[in-house]
Parts: C-alpha cells; structure tokens; sequence
C-alpha cells in the first residue's frame, strides 16, 4: 500500500492521508530516525557543527513533516478512526522523545559541539538549549528514575489527549433545537440564519443551537429569554464534568488529578520543587515570585475598577431594566445593553462592514505596509476541507519566504477555538532549502443563506492575532527548525507578535484596509469609527481581571500542588476569585473541565504569558504610536529584530534590540484605560 506520509517531499496530500496509514508511517519514520542517531552517535565520528548537529536537525524535520498532518487532521477533521490511530501513536512519540532527551551519547556529542569556538549567535543558542533541554529530559538522573520518566511521560501524552477527547465529545454531545422562534428574541439574524442552517444541516425543523462559539455567543450577548441564557450556560460550563446536562459521561474530573499528579512528579524527579518551577525553566520570567508579583501588580491595578465596572453594570440593569440581581448568565447581555446605552455601538452593528473577503485582503494589507512582504492566494490546492484557502507570502525582492492554510469557520469534529500551527519549519543547508508553512484556525460563524461570512470586530482581533503567530513562524531568517520562527522562543514571549499585531486592528489607517460593508462597500463612517473607540475599553477592568484570575489559577494550581492533598482545582480557583474576580458563578460551574490551555495544551505554569507578552506587545506598538503606524522604518524593525530572528537570540536581548530599551508596563495600563 502506498502510504502518503512517507513521501513528504512537499505540501501534505491530505486527500489522500488515512487513517490506516498514520501508524505504519510513524514506525518507519521513527526507525528511520533512530538509525540516523545511532550513525551520527558512532564512537569514531567527532562532532562537528556541519557532521553532527545539521543532519540531527533534519532527523527531527522528518518527524515533524510525517506527524504534522497527522496532528493537524485529529484537531480539524476528528473522526473514530482517526482518533484511534492517533492515540496508537502517543506513547511511541512520548517514548521516542525520552528516549533522545535522555540519550547520553547524543548529550556528549551536543557538549562537544558547545565547545567550539567558531558557532553563530543562533547555532550557539541552539546548542545552548539543546543541552538545558537534556537536562530537562532526564539525562543525568540513573536508570531507574530515567524509566520512571518516561512511563510519566507517556501517561501525560494520553492523559491531556483524553481531555481534549472528552471536551470535543461533550461539546458535540449538547444541542437544542427550538420550534419556535419567539425563544430567539433578540438575537441579530446572523445568528438566527446560523440556527436555521444547523437545523437544516442535521435533518431537524426550527433553530438549532449548539455549544460551538458562533452559537453559544450570541444567545449569551442577546437572547432576551433569561432561561435560555441560563440554560446554554448551565451547558457550556458544565462540559466534560460531573455536573450538567451530561454529567459524568465524559467527565474529566479525575484525568485532570492525574495530570497535575505526573506534572508534580516529573518536576521533583528533574530537582524542581513543583511543575510551576520547571515551566519556567524554559521562559523568561526568572522564578515564582516574579509571576506571582507581577500578576498580583497587574491586579492591584483593576480588582477596584472591575469591581466599580460590575457596581455600574449592576445599577444598570435595575434602573433601565428591572433587574434586581445579576446573575453570571446576564453580564454578557447586560453589558452589551449598557454598552448600547453607552456608546450606540455594539458588535452586531460593525459585523456587515467586516465581509471575510474584505477583512482578508486587508489585513494582508496592513502586513506588506508594516513588513515589506506581498501576500497573495494560491487557488486549486488539495486541503482537508472545501473552506480551506492556501496563501503564499513573497518579500520585496519576490523571494517565497512563507506559505499557509486557513481554515476559517466553525464545523462538526473541528475543535474549537482558533490557533496557529506548524506544517513545516523554515531549514536552509546546503542538502535542503525548505520555506515554512504555517496552517491559521478559526472558528468563525460560515457563510449562511448565499450571504458571506461576516465577522465581529472580536473575530477581526482573533484573526489579527492568529496571523501574527503566522508572521514570527514564516518570516523567520534563521535557518535551523529547533530555533527558527517561533522555535524555541520563550513561551511568555511568543505572543508578543500575535497581540502586537491586534493593535492594526483599531487604528483608522488600518481600518480603512480592513473593513467595508458588505453590501455597499463603503468605508467604516467617522461617526461608527468614533463610537466603537470610545467602547474600546469598556469593561476592561473586568476583561483584566478575568484574564489575572485564569494565570493565578493556572499558576497557583502547579505552584502549590502537594500529592497529600491533591490538585484542590476549585478550592485554588475559589481563592483566586476571593482575590480578583467581580462575580463568583455557581456552585455547578465546572470551569476547569474545559480549560484546555492548561490540561490539553501548552500553557501550564503558563497561562500568565498572555499578560506578560501583551506588556511588550503594547510597549512595542507605543513606538508606532510615537511614529505612525505605518512607519516603515519601525516596522522593518520589529521584522528584523522580532519577527526573523524567531529564538535565535534571548528574548529581551531582541526585544531592547529593536525598542531600545526594556518594555515597561506604562503602555498596557493605558491601552486598557485603567492607568494610575
């Protein structure tokens, strides 16, 4: 049988990929890598830079391009038998990967190559991180314990896939169909439309409503039927638990325990007194304590403005609608009704002037203006999905410097959220010359009734934010996967570029790129302008301190874990929230059951990157502030320094390099309006 995975010379064939070829192809990929290590580890070879760790880069490329697909499929077309076959391959992964972190021949050869003088700054730092990341892998610990590694490892492989399983499931699992459209009052016809269409689509009569976020928001933001509210919410944070209207089916309650239990161990068999310590062996923040006091500065900043936020929201709703006490099902609506009252202006009203096919183009815009690049489609390609788009980017000089998928909109068996992923990595030898490509998730609502897909100015952000990952993987100059593109950039630094790039996404120059109504094509008025930012940042106190609670949780949870007494996930979640939140929701509420960030993905001990990149992402678009935002002198900057320097360099060290001097917290407190 002709297995497509194992002649990957170019872009995925992913019509062709099956499940049945996803296991055979991975043994003989592994195989094959292990004789090459085995080779290149020989006792009579002398490691060299060019004879020793280039060929072990284009081991780990070859793993990379067969599995890559493989993941990407699993998150974006699930199915049984893919899943299946996916999983059979976990624990080959897990153990292939302690196996090479804890191979001592390959460490030596690594500390020989580290001892001569004649590395590049990005081949010094690649080896740099290669030899801290033996020693996270166990190489110096004896046997018995480098065993108990691995088995930890491959446990922790299956266990965070099961989550993830389990929220997908549980998320499918839930839906509502309703006869009568009276129950949608309130909600704008997009939303409407997308109910009828879903109802279509399973057979059914009537609006259907599901737990997928083009669904679940709306009722949540406009619905005025208060028990429908309650009802989807009851549903959405309940999933995967022991409570709701599937309890216990696909509960994740006990797999989390189990994760944070290995994580614990692992940490204390590598010398860490806990997981949060072994995060940030990786990051730049130093220790503990530095996170914790910067969160906790963060939170001294808002916790009394969120809480005023919450005072006047809830005087609100009494004065204008009757409604003595507010409940966690009722902020959405009622924000959005105050931000009406407010500010005339609201998310349904901006959708029409943010058509997909006017957005995309824009931002595109926004990115040669900024970078010097050209963005251009490349029609007729073989994707997982009829939806899917295939771009490529070109710099001045109209060298192909980057390609990637989008997949844009919400499906069944699709997983939920948005992200940015790895095809391949950039790999430039003189054996290889190989561009990145990237593949850009979203799950927006799609085209419904012939109409095109419109999008909240929200979706507009999330698309900007998701791009500028895509930007630091494909833009990148160094030549070396491990520390190319996002690549070995320090976790609480990799959405530096993401959010930076969500500043485009507000300023009129940028604007006039991006939107334009669907129908009419004008422009955003100056009126409508004006409006959506002076709501900017309404209720950004609270929008700060819902963010500060999910890092202290995350933080505090693998800070303090103690095997004697277990994970206490809501006893921890409880505390946080005595310290920063504005509304405690109810005692059924399961939030943690579906925080895959931390048990599915990779921000544990992590969670807290998202406020520490986003101060030097505001610090950095302070220059385009002093500048212009177009400036084409910063922007070759931040591209330079940033964005094609990828992990080849420190963090702060590329950071000062392009702002002349460290980032300071000034310019995040003053975007989000809560200064002082």
């Amino acid at each position: 049988m002709h297995n497509p995975l194992l002649d990957m010379t170019g872009l995925p064939p992913f019509p062709s990929i099956l499940p049945e070829h996803v296991e055979p192809a991975l043994d003989a990929t592994l195989e094959h890598c292990r004789a090459r290590i085995a080779a290149l580890t020989a006792a009579d070879r002398v490691p060299t830079w060019e004879g020793f760790v280039e060929p072990l880069e284009e081991v780990d490329d070859a793993l990379n391009r067969m599995w890559s697909p493989v993941g990407h499929l699993n998150g974006v077309c699930n199915s049984e038998a893919l899943r299946n076959a996916y999983n059979a391959c976990l624990p080959k992964l897990s153990a292939y990967a302690t196996e090479v972190g804890q191979n001592a021949a390959l460490f030596r050869g690594y500390q020989a190559v580290a001892a001569q003088e004649h590395l590049s700054g990005p081949q010094r730092k690649l080896v740099d991180n290669a030899l801290r990341d033996f020693h996270l892998s166990g190489v110096d610990l004896p046997a018995d314990k480098q065993a108990r590694y691995k088995d930890i490892n491959q446990e922790l492989s299956a266990l965070t896939s099961k989550y993830a399983e389990n929220l997908l499931d549980a998320t499918n699992a839930w839906s509502k169909t309703l006869a009568d459209e009276a129950r949608l009052a309130g909600l704008p016809e997009s939303a409407r439309a997308l109910a009828r269409q879903t109802a279509e689509q399973c057979g059914e009569s009537g609006w259907m409503l599901t737990l997928d976020f083009p669904s679940y928001q709306p009722v949540m933001t406009y619905a005025d039927d208060r028990a429908l509210r309650r009802e989807l919410y009851e549903a959405y944070g309940t999933r995967a638990s022991d409570q709701g209207p599937h309890a216990g089916r696909w509960d994740n309650t006990q797999t989390m325990e189990r994760i944070l239990a290995l994580r614990h161990e692992l940490a204390q068999l590598l010398g860490f007194a806990n997981y949060a310590e072994r995060s940030l062996a990786t990051k730049m923040a130093k220790d503990p304590a530095q996170v914790v006091a910067f969160l906790e500065d963060l939170a001294r900043h808002s916790v009394t403005r969120a809480r005023g936020e919450l005072a006047e929201l809830t005087e609100f709703a009494r004065a204008e609608h009757g409604v003595e006490a507010l409940e966690p099902w009722d902020l959405a609506y009622y924000g959005e009704k105050l931000r009406q009252h407010r500010y005339q202006v609201g998310q349904e009203e901006l959708r029409p002037y943010f058509p997909i096919d006017r957005v995309l183009p824009g931002m595109f815009g926004v990115a040669e203006r900024l970078f010097g690049i050209r963005i251009t489609e490349v029609p007729g390609l073989e994707t997982w999905h009829p939806e899917v788009r295939f771009f490529e980017i070109r710099d001045a000089a109209g060298t192909l410097r980057g390609q990637f998928y989008l997949d844009p909109f919400a499906r069944q068996n699709k997983r939920g959220g948005a992200w940015m992923d790895v095809c391949t990595n950039r790999l430039h030898l003189v054996s290889c010359d190989q561009i990145p490509v990237a593949y850009l998730v979203c799950n927006f609502s799609p085209p419904v009734a012939g109409r095109p897909s419109l999008l909240t100015h929200d979706e507009v952000i999330t698309l900007f934010h998701e791009f500028g990952h895509g930007l630091h993987h494909m833009l990148t100059q160094v030549d070396y996967p491990a520390v190319a593109g996002i690549n070995g950039v320090p976790w609480d630094a990799v959405e530096l570029p993401s959010q930076f790039m969500e500043n485009w996404c507000w300023e009129r120059e940028s604007l006039d790129l991006i939107s334009g109504h669907v129908d009419t094509g004008e422009p955003l008025p100056d009126d409508l302008y004006g409006r959506m930012r002076a709501a900017r940042n309404f209720q950004s106190a609270m929008q700060m301190v819902r963010q500060l609670e999910l890092a202290l949780f995350d933080f505090r949870m693998h800070l303090e874990y103690d095997p004697a007494r277990g994970g206490r996930i809501y006893q921890i979640l409880d505390q946080v929230r005595d310290q920063v939140a504005v509304m405690k929701p109810p005692a059924f509420h399961r939030f943690a059951h579906g925080f895959s960030h931390i048990f599915a993905g990779g921000y544990a001990a992590g969670y807290y990157s998202y406020k520490w990149a986003e101060v030097l992402s505001a610090d950095a678009f302070s220059l385009f502030e002093e500048r212009g935002v177009f400036d084409p002198v910063a922007g070759a900057g931040f591209r330079e320094q940033i964005l094609e320097q990828g992990g080849s360099a420190e963090a702060m060290d590329l950071y000062v390099a392009f702002r002349g001097r460290p980032p300071t917290v000034d310019a995040l407190l003053r975007h989000a309006g809560i200064a002082g």
